[in-house]
């Protein structure tokens, strides 16, 4: 029989004193410098660099990057429960924030010690520039063994051609992790990683795109024409870079639906804020089962959603390699997060579809999330294949 004393000790669903800590800061941050200026970032499509380099001086950007370069060295629960609350202000702005979390990943999962020194420690850490993570091609999207960008080994180095479209922070970083084919025949083993300088001959920053949502995140297409990138570059072996890009989506992942959960916490707490002053037929609107029960689902969401995401958290931080966990928070997050935007200008009605209430915000900013880092039908073809495995 289990004992179900020692079972309950070995789960918690409670922070630490630190982690509350870090919540509390991160939600001052958000209440402070983000939820205030969201709208004008998101009419103007402003690139929060200002924002940024307030949340860097907090140790609330480039968390993932260990304390010996000089990171924060926060674990994976700790990235989730700030990467939600960036998320309830603007997932526009929290995206832009985030990504040096995304684009390091490979060099902190694959990378030597002196790249994570001069890259990670100097570049991000101590200079506070930007990285971008550049996997996505114009064919080749959800596909990643079908990139066509290419990296040809020539005396010592690589010469990359190529493009990489829908990359965060491209017009702004300050260098890239490119995933590009070292042998086109090899199928998903002739894909490698690198990294490359901005400033490399050949790098050119090509079409910033005019985005449905989250227009404080910067977005655009980078080419590669010819650019020369030294061997030591190389992030790992040749033909390792499909399982370097797999392992990134397991960590990063947590992280995008965390910022879901965000988004699905302000819909539900500005649900709850208009329906109680919002009135018809004599009484508040939430008092009509029709609207109550939408918000009373809303707040279930959230909650399973937040569990999914702290799951695949401690996950992350226990060394479990399980790709079923992040997809369903990430699938099951995005997808809430999208019903909860729909619902939310349902209850508002009218006013929900106007720009001076900020429901239609939240359903504009919404929908990327059953898009990036892996759509919410990539999701489920990984739980699929990790169900039937053999």
């Amino acid at each position: 029989m289990v004992d179900m004393v020692a079972a309950a000790q070995g789960v918690s669903f409670g922070l630490t004193e630190e982690q509350k800590m870090l919540q509390k800061m991160a939600r001052e941050f958000t209440a402070n410098e983000i939820t205030p200026v969201a709208a004008e970032y998101d009419e103007h499509a402003k690139f929060p660099e200002d924002i940024f380099h307030k949340a860097r001086e907090l140790g609330l950007a480039n968390m993932n990057i260990p304390a010996e370069y000089g990171g924060v060295g926060a674990t994976a629960l700790e990235e989730c429960i700030v990467s939600e609350e960036l998320g309830y202000g603007c997932t526009g702005i929290g995206t832009s924030i985030s990504t040096n979390g995304l684009g390091s990943l490979p060099i902190i999962l694959g990378g030597n010690d002196e790249q994570k020194r001069y890259w990670l420690g100097e570049r991000l850490a101590n200079q506070g520039q930007f990285v971008s993570y550049c996997v996505t091609e114009a064919g080749a999207g959800s596909n990643v063994v079908g990139m066509q960008t290419r990296a040809d080994k020539r005396n010592g180095h690589y010469v990359i051609n190529g493009s990489k479209i829908f990359i965060t922070n491209a017009s702004h970083a300050h260098f890239f992790t490119v995933f590009a084919k070292t042998n086109p025949e090899a199928g998903h083993r002739g894909i490698t990683g690198f990294i490359v300088d901005r400033n490399a001959p050949g790098v050119k920053i090509g079409k910033k795109f005019d985005k449905l949502g989250q227009r404080a995140s910067d977005t655009a297409e980078i080419v590669f024409e010819d650019v020369e990138v030294p061997e030591e570059n190389r992030i790992g072996q040749e033909g390792q870079g499909f399982y370097l890009a797999m392992r990134v989506f397991d960590y990063s992942r947590p992280g995008v639906a965390a910022a879901a959960c965000g988004l699905q916490r302000r819909a539900l707490d500005e649900c709850v804020k208009y329906a109680q002053q919002r009135e018809a037929f004599g009484v508040p609107i939430y008092q009509h089962q029709a609207i109550g029960h939408k918000i009373a689902d809303m707040a279930i969401n959230y909650e399973a959603s937040r569990l999914l995401v702290w799951q695949a958290a401690w996950q992350v931080d226990a060394g479990i390699v399980n790709p079923k966990v992040p997809a369903y928070a990430k699938a099951f997050a995005a997808d809430m997060a999208t019903r909860a935007a729909v619902d939310a200008v349902q209850v508002f009605g009218g006013y929900g579809y106007m720009k001076e209430y900020p429901v239609e915000k939240l359903l504009r900013d919404v929908k990327i999330f059953q898009i990036y880092e892996g759509t919410s039908e990539i999701q489920r073809n990984v739980i699929v294949r990790e169900l039937f495995r053999s």
